[in-house]
């Protein structure tokens, strides 16, 4: 069914995107997969290329559409090259900057906002911890006054672009005694002394995403580094979350729609039995079943793309939109795997790396129990 919900300057956009997968992504993506991270020149070319400032005012070296669908062009072109590089660029450009620009001080924008623009600042966020997974209410990672600083301690896990980032958007608690209501945000940078790395997390998929432990052991954090006002960071991450559950549903349900295409080719030339393997009905089935579950579920996100671009969508519709596309992402990807047969487990056939790479999308941005939990207290349960 043809989508309705892009425009001539999406489509021109989209084509940008493309060209830039093809000149500077897939030809260096086995490269960034042995690597385990994506190098500096991946994301200062994404700058030139203008794929980073999508959320950044135009003063700031940003595009700044207003329009959500630019941001969902972006990341189902990337997507269908490395589900991992869409979720790092999203990190950086999708999540990152509205906190900033939103409830940054004139100076932060100046002093951030241009740089992840450009790529020259990668950014990241670092909320999840070892001990709380989903459970953001109930941080122990601490800041406590010291003069114009704020002593931070604590450590976070599972953090996108961690490794490499030069600023993270910190979670931290000022005001124990608040619980939920005393989380404050901290613009944590590159080279402040007790800023701490751990290694690159040795994940099950996307290898070319480098994620990371971070650790905070008195990093004195300056009063000008504080994002928002005190003790309104848990606030301000659940009024953020929904664009990053929307992202997560996006770029999954592009991600599996390349790799199910590919399975329909693959199933029209692998030959079994003296015919294509598409002809056996179990197979024609259900690549017709897949098929047209991913097209529901790509008229909802592009309703959700279209409420949330006005403005409209809800906490609990992001969790929808985060929970059926991560599920349908996995229940074609797996599908996919099963089709390809024992090529479909070998790691230089994409179905395998897809199917892999995919997993996380039912734990991240909020696990699907959590979106479950959300949908559920909704209807008064």
């Amino acid at each position: 069914m043809r989508r309705r919900i892009f425009e001539t300057d999406h489509e021109d956009f989209r084509e940008s995107v493309a060209e830039f997968v093809k000149r500077h992504v897939t030809p260096n993506l086995e490269q960034w997969i042995e690597d385990k991270a994506l190098p500096r020149e991946f994301w200062t070319a994404a700058g030139e290329q203008g794929l980073l400032g999508l959320e950044v005012p135009e003063e700031f070296g940003g595009g700044y559409p207003e329009d959500y669908r630019f941001n969902t062009v972006l990341f189902e072109e990337l997507s269908k090259a490395s589900f991992a590089i869409s979720s790092c660029v999203g990190i950086h450009a999708d999540i990152v900057p509205p906190y900033i620009v939103k409830l940054g001080t004139p100076e932060q924008h100046q002093r951030w906002l241009p740089g992840i623009a450009d790529g020259s600042i990668i950014t990241a966020i670092a909320m999840t911890e070892p001990s709380g997974g989903s459970d953001l209410a109930n941080l122990r990672t601490t800041a406590v006054k010291d003069g114009d600083h704020w002593v931070l301690n604590g450590s976070k896990t599972f953090i996108t672009n961690g490794y490499s980032a030069d600023l993270v958007v910190v979670a931290a608690r000022t005001s124990p005694e608040k619980k939920a209501k005393g989380i404050t945000l901290f613009g944590v940078e590159a080279g402040m002394e007790g800023f701490e790395r751990g290694r690159k997390l040795d994940k099950v998929g996307q290898p070319e995403s480098d994620t990371a432990e971070l650790f905070f052991n008195n990093v004195r954090v300056p009063e000008a580094n504080i994002i928002g006002e005190l003790d309104t960071g848990f606030i301000q991450m659940m009024v953020n979350l929904p664009q990053e559950r929307l992202g997560a549903a996006v770029y999954g349900l592009s991600h599996a729609r390349a790799i199910l295409d590919e399975t329909i080719e693959y199933a029209k030339e692998r030959m079994a039995f003296g015919q294509p393997i598409g002809h056996f009905q179990h197979t024609k089935f259900l690549l017709a079943e897949l098929v047209t579950k991913a097209e529901v579920t790509q008229a909802f996100l592009d309703d959700a793309v279209m409420a949330h671009s006005a403005g409209e969508l809800s906490a609990v519709d992001a969790a929808k939109a985060k929970y059926w596309a991560s599920d349908v992402q996995g229940e074609i990807l797996d599908h996919c795997v099963q089709i390809y047969g024992g090529y479909g487990y070998m790691n230089e056939y994409r179905v395998a790396k897809a199917w892999k790479d995919a997993r996380v999308n039912r734990i991240w941005a909020g696990s699907n129990e959590i979106m479950k939990e959300l949908i559920g207290r909704d209807l008064g349960l």
